[in-house]
């Protein structure tokens, strides 16, 4: 699909907040010509990227979400943490929770990198089925973390093997 019918259609929706995900929405040849036309044409607009692909090429109107993989995803090593750099208060970094461990690390970071300052919003979420939700806001409530927790809803609405929700 050319880029001018990708526009047409969101722009057909007629609603201010367009948020670009899926795979890996930087891999897109032109992801970067649409945010920026998208803006140009006043939505509000959210990019969701695994944090493993450059951003700072992304238009600066742009809200981004980016994911830093904890190493029980198996994908820590592919987290590109000159990316933080370009962070600022509009954005927000999300941590996807499987263990203990991944908490901890996750809560290192945020001190390494003064993530709770430096972005809007620091995400926790747990890897639906690995572990119990309560036990993360537990930790978070007695670390005093200035963290916002999260449901990866989809899984709540939708059976969690559901694929393109």
């Amino acid at each position: 699909m050319r880029l001018s019918e990708i526009i047409e259609q969101v722009l057909a929706l007629d609603c201010s907040l367009v948020e670009i995900t899926g795979g890996e929405p930087l891999l897109q040849k032109n992801v970067l010509p649409l945010m920026r036309e998208l803006c140009d044409r006043q939505k509000t607009l959210l990019i969701e990227t695994s944090g493993a692909h450059d951003i700072s090429q992304i238009d600066p109107r742009v809200h981004r979400i980016m994911d830093l993989k904890t190493p029980g995803s198996g994908e820590s090593e592919r987290n590109r943490y000159e990316n933080i750099s370009h962070l600022t208060k509009q954005d927000e970094v999300k941590f996807v929770i499987g263990s203990r461990e991944d908490y901890l690390w996750s809560k290192q970071k945020i001190e390494e990198f003064h993530l709770s300052d430096r972005c809007g919003t620091v995400l926790f979420s747990p890897i639906f089925g690995r572990i119990d939700p309560r036990a993360i806001v537990e930790w978070m409530l007695e670390d005093r973390l200035r963290v916002r927790f999260q449901l990866q809803m989809h899984k709540f609405i939708w059976s969690p093997e559901t694929k393109g929700v």
